[in-house]
């Protein structure tokens, strides 16, 4: 069953909270994030891409990197610009965009539970990303930045969160991108115990977005458990930072493709090589968005269509050939574009549903790709099914809006 466990948050002090909080590291490069961070050093990109007061020359996995991350986090604390709760809490943080808020319960995940399957997952880490973060873990001691979980809803943790935040929010903003962040301290003895006990009632929980900071945090906690030989399981090190969502709540945004050629054909006869496999219908120079489960939206010389898979090309009974990145990958990139491999190919790119549809035309437009591909949303139903089955999904088949904001609470592992 589930463990979640309150700590001793470090976290901004009210007034600068709208400041400190961040985009997470993984949605901007380095200038993007050097101009975003502004000139005030208050932002927790400095923590979390310290990378950003460095040299442009030097690597951002440089050692000197993930040291200035703790000097930039330590400046902070030190001016009184973070402080430290007293006492073992939980924070709840919601999250509005366009118009419907999601409520999360933040607390500290167990390792044990990561290893023992307790968290389930549903996508492959890269070594490399995973040991980035773990060394930004290992020089803070610190989980900077939470990972975003989904457990199956619960109506008495849904009424306790709704009687909470009836109260006025300890933060409450609204970001330059127009999402809104809430963030409540739950600071009642009664209450706090209350959520852990319903928690272990709670067979899993589920990685929605953060596999490498999850995998990271995880990692890190058990190294440092063999190193101690005085270990017990209480210590902090053994739980990591992590703000889980009913999955009720939760909507997945699009994944969308766009491919840089054709592999040799015409126009023509690329659609003719579509026909095999779908229904294709032209849509014109209108925006088309797919609207079911296995129909595709497709940019290409200045045209959209509408492609449906023809039944029998697609297993809905098996949770990853129901997905529709598989299916446009057996039916169209592995076949007849002959782009197979999804995580290497340079000949693909991704772009996630918040950039909207105008994005996919966009690049086609300009000539830097040949063709788009818009795809049906992934549901968590979905998700659930294929982490439940010990399923891996395909690479770039979810996209969680809106993103965390990093640097609202951070959990220490001293």
């Amino acid at each position: 069953m589930a463990i979640l466990k309150a700590f001793k948050g470090i976290r901004p002090v009210k007034e600068k909270a709208h400041k400190i909080a961040s985009r997470p590291y993984d949605v901007l490069n380095r200038a993007e994030a050097k101009i975003e961070a502004g000139s005030d050093g208050l932002s927790f990109l400095h923590v979390i891409k310290p990378e950003i007061d460095l040299p442009d020359s030097l690597d951002e996995h440089d050692a000197s990197v993930y040291q200035k991350g703790k000097d930039n986090f330590l400046k902070l604390l030190n001016d009184g610009v973070l402080v430290r709760d007293a006492d073992d809490r939980l924070y709840i943080y919601a999250q509005t965009m366009n118009g419907r808020t999601q409520y999360g319960i933040v607390g500290c995940a167990a390792v044990d539970d990561y290893m023992n399957n307790i968290i389930k997952k549903h996508e492959l880490t890269r070594p490399d990303k995973e040991e980035d973060r773990k060394n930004h873990v290992r020089v803070s001691d610190m989980n900077y930045e939470p990972v975003f979980f989904a457990y199956p809803e619960n109506s008495e943790l849904d009424t306790i969160v709704n009687e909470i935040v009836t109260s006025k929010p300890e933060y409450d903003f609204t970001a330059a991108d127009g999402f809104g962040h809430h963030f409540w301290v739950v600071s009642n003895k009664d209450t706090v115990n209350r959520i852990v006990d319903i928690f272990k009632t709670i067979k899993y929980t589920y990685i929605a977005d953060g596999h490498h900071r999850t995998a990271a945090a995880a990692l890190v906690g058990n190294e440092k458990r063999k190193a101690n030989p005085n270990h017990t399981g209480n210590e902090e090190y053994n739980f990591f930072l992590a703000v889980h969502f009913p999955a009720n709540q939760l909507a997945i945004m699009d994944y969308n493709r766009v491919v840089k050629d054709l592999n040799g054909l015409s126009d023509a006869d690329f659609l003719k090589a579509l026909e095999k496999g779908f229904d294709i219908e032209e849509k014109g120079t209108g925006e088309y968005r797919p609207n079911k489960l296995h129909n595709f939206g497709m940019y290409m010389s200045g045209n959209w269509y509408s492609l449906t898979a023809k039944p029998g090309n697609y297993n809905d009974s098996d949770p990853i050939c129901c997905l529709d990145v598989t299916v446009l990958s057996d039916l169209v990139l592995s076949p007849i574009l002959n782009i197979t491999d999804l995580r290497n190919s340079k000949r693909i790119d991704f772009i996630g549903g918040i950039r909207g549809l105008g994005e996919l035309k966009r690049r086609v437009d300009n000539g830097e790709m040949k063709a788009a591909f818009a795809l049906y949303p992934v549901s968590m139903k979905q998700l659930i099914d294929i982490a439940d089955t010990d399923n891996i999904m395909p690479p770039k088949t979810t996209w969680f809006e809106p993103k965390l904001r990093s640097g609202l609470v951070v959990h220490s592992l001293s």
